[in-house]
């Protein structure tokens, strides 16, 4: 033995670069591009939650009067009483009138539409306290009380007599 080393080749299977390091990128390439989906996903996921909860809010505005709609137009209906009822046109009833229009425009304003009886019975909106007799079936012969929507639902049915093709007398339900 000699006290010279010996320095080796490297023989011809070897290779120059290690072998892990193209396998390491493609993982960390796969890695980024689902953590981008990923991410993506979420931001999608978070538009569709902030768009559907605009929605909700808004729906929830338009009914939270439903139940102050409900009782300002029996009040409504208490002017419309009071209004037919006077005599002649006072001061007063000059007021009155004045009032229900300011009433009725504000709700007006939030959604209220009132629902029309100059056509054939609806069983979906009308309710028939009454029937009598007539030459045509199913036409509205009286408004007892007038009915609203709001917000395109109805709110209260128009309570009203309806004709009906027969003979005999008028028949009211109590």
């Amino acid at each position: 033995m000699t006290g010279k080393s010996k320095v080796e080749e490297p023989e011809e299977g070897d290779a120059a670069e290690p072998t892990g390091a193209g396998d390491a990128l493609a993982e960390a390439n796969a890695r980024a591009e689902e953590y981008l989906n990923m991410a993506r996903r979420l931001q999608a996921d978070f538009e569709n939650f902030r768009i559907r909860t605009e929605r909700d809010n808004e729906e929830f505005r338009k009914f939270a009067v439903w139940g102050m709609a409900r009782s300002l137009l029996t009040i409504a209906d208490d002017m419309d009483r009071a209004l037919g009822a006077a005599k002649e046109e006072t001061e007063l009833v000059a007021g009155i009138r004045g009032i229900r229009q300011n009433l009725m425009k504000i709700l007006e304003e939030n959604g209220l539409a009132e629902i029309p009886t100059d056509c054939r019975f609806d069983p979906n909106v009308h309710e028939a306290i009454c029937t009598v007799d007539a030459d045509t079936d199913g036409e509205i012969a009286e408004v007892f009380q007038k009915g609203y929507r709001m917000n395109g639902k109805v709110l209260r049915c128009p309570k009203v007599k309806v004709t009906k093709k027969k003979e005999g007398d008028e028949t009211c339900q109590g």
